[in-house]
């Protein structure tokens, strides 16, 4: 497997919002997947994502990073603020920065095709302490965290649940990638209290609130579905 080594590490400034009600279960495990198109070992572990994201409790987000744009094809869902993020992340938990890796409730970074790493990583995984909701209203968006407290970070991401994409060059010249959860945009909240009033989210988009506290670690989490219909 070939794996893109980029090895600088940066603190990140991230943040934005999402869609309609999904209750969350008794566990819940966040899984953020760092990926490109231009990565020939990125497929596997995108498909991996779409199927556990499947599973109740599991919740999905694909950062499209910007450091294989230069290797023959730009991807179109990449940003260099994902990339930041994947940065801080290895600076944290002592890793290289590399695709496709997969962030494990911020606590833990291994291959994401690594099938039964992932499964053990996700069955070890810390239940986050703090019980979060999102939901939509009449006017945008709420979320309840359950008693926040201390030095605290809140994003609103925003993803597409699924894409397809046809690959005109690079590594992956002439596949056709679907892709699922693909992050499209964050908001970083301002401050956190037991009861939030959030932008409206796009009904064609899903949301997720990451509640991360200064080690990056996931201690709450909530994630709204698309619309029904959208």
């Amino acid at each position: 497997m070939r794996r893109r080594i980029f090895l600088s590490a940066t603190l990140l400034t991230l943040p934005r919002a999402a869609t309609c009600v999904r209750a969350v279960p008794a566990q819940v495990v966040v899984l953020e997947l760092f990926t490109s198109q231009g990565c020939s070992s990125c497929p596997p572990a995108e498909a991996f994502l779409g199927e556990l994201v499947r599973q109740p409790g599991i919740i999905g987000l694909a950062w499209h990073v910007d450091y294989w744009n230069s290797l023959g094809w730009t991807d179109p869902y990449a940003r260099h603020a994902w990339t930041d993020r994947q940065k801080a992340y290895a600076e944290h938990l002592g890793s290289e920065v590399f695709t496709p890796a997969l962030v494990v409730n911020g606590s833990a970074m291994l291959v994401g095709s690594d099938r039964d790493a992932v499964r053990r990583a996700i069955g070890e995984a810390t239940q986050p302490p703090l019980a979060a909701t999102l939901r939509r209203t009449a006017t945008g968006s709420e979320a309840e965290i359950d008693a926040p407290t201390g030095s605290l970070t809140g994003l609103l991401v925003t993803y597409d649940s699924e894409v397809a994409t046809q690959v005109g060059a690079g590594e992956n010249q002439g596949r056709r990638l679907v892709e699922y959860r693909v992050v499209r945009d964050v908001v970083r909240l301002a401050g956190l209290a037991p009861r939030l009033t959030l932008p409206p989210i796009p009904e064609n988009r899903g949301a997720v609130l990451l509640v991360q506290d200064t080690a990056w670690h996931v201690v709450g989490a909530a994630e709204l579905a698309p619309a029904q219909g959208a």
